[in-house]
């Protein structure tokens, strides 16, 4: 569905901001608290918590995270979605979130009404309550930024850092073509499966995949190491090939190391007992640099997305 319209009548222009944030509170519905809990206030005000504190933001723009093929209840979801998997990525669990939208004033009020009604049926179904934001317009411009908070589930979280070399290399579900099937936005972020990871003492690092593989893979190598991947244990998605698989990226899968004096069967054993339906796989481990197997992923010849470049 275009999100713009030829019909000033049907634009958000002929409403004005303020009938416009009396609309987005109706379509939000329970998803937002009231004031000053939620939307009303210059801020909104927070339950103080224990545990460590979390904090991402993510955007969706016209033409580069979706476009007229994608239901606009679907780019709702999908912002809140692609945060929610930052979060899984360290083990956390979403408290709150805020919205800043920015328009062109000839944006269709029923495009963005849908757009709500997806993001608030998503929040429900995440328990993250939006409690706040901010509008303002620019022409030719249809993007919407979430901030997401969040606290560890557990006792601990879970960076990009911390893996060593002769760690085991695994990730969660399939990879590569993202867009063909249309994954990027009708994935499931890991929540339930970063909590239980970060609760394992043998994983050392963990990050989710969303630049692709071969990209995203970096940040969790340890100096001096590089990853030995096994091409023929990679879970390619149906239709995808390897090269789609490590560059493609929107996978919003997690990829994580596990200790090498880890039981790896046990582990996996556990795993399936809680997680029967997501796709656990071993991809190799790391190596140090000049000790690669024959036969492993050369990572140089593969490249995610990378912004401006």
């Amino acid at each position: 569905m275009h999100p713009f319209t030829k019909n000033y009548a049907d634009s958000v222009s002929a409403w004005g901001e303020e009938k416009l944030l009396a609309a987005i509170r109706r379509w939000l519905g329970t998803a937002s608290p009231r004031s000053p809990f939620g939307i009303g206030d210059d801020c909104a005000v927070l339950p103080a918590t224990r545990g460590r504190q979390l904090i991402t933001v993510d955007p969706v723009i016209y033409g580069r995270h979706f476009n007229d093929a994608v239901p606009p209840r679907a780019v709702g979801a999908k912002l809140l979605k692609r945060n929610l998997s930052d979060l899984a990525a360290m083990g956390g669990r979403p408290t709150a979130a805020v919205l800043a939208l920015t328009l062109d004033a000839r944006v269709s009020r029923k495009w963005l009404e849908q757009f709500y009604r997806g993001l608030a049926a998503s929040a429900r179904r995440y328990r993250v309550p939006i409690v706040g934001g901010d509008l303002a317009q620019a022409d030719g411009i249809v993007a919407a930024s979430l901030t997401l908070l969040g606290q560890a589930a557990g006792p601990r979280v879970v960076t990009r850092t911390g893996s060593r070399v002769g760690d085991w290399i695994y990730v969660t579900g399939t990879l590569g073509g993202s867009l063909r099937s249309r994954h990027h936005y009708q994935f499931t972020p890991r929540l339930a499966e970063g909590a239980w990871l970060a609760r394992q003492a043998g994983v050392h690092a963990m990050m989710d995949v969303s630049d692709g593989l071969a990209k995203d893979l970096h940040a969790l190598t340890p100096r001096g190491a590089v990853p030995g991947l096994d091409p023929t244990t990679l879970p390619c998605r149906p239709g995808s090939t390897v090269a789609a698989a490590l560059s493609d990226g929107e996978d919003y899968e997690l990829v994580f190391a596990l200790g090498a004096g880890r039981d790896r069967r046990a582990f996996e054993r556990a795993w399936r007992r809680v997680f029967p339906r997501t796709r656990l796989s071993c991809l190799g481990r790391f190596v140090r640099t000049n000790a690669l197997p024959a036969g492993s992923l050369n990572l140089d010849d593969y490249r995610g997305y990378e912004h401006l470049r």
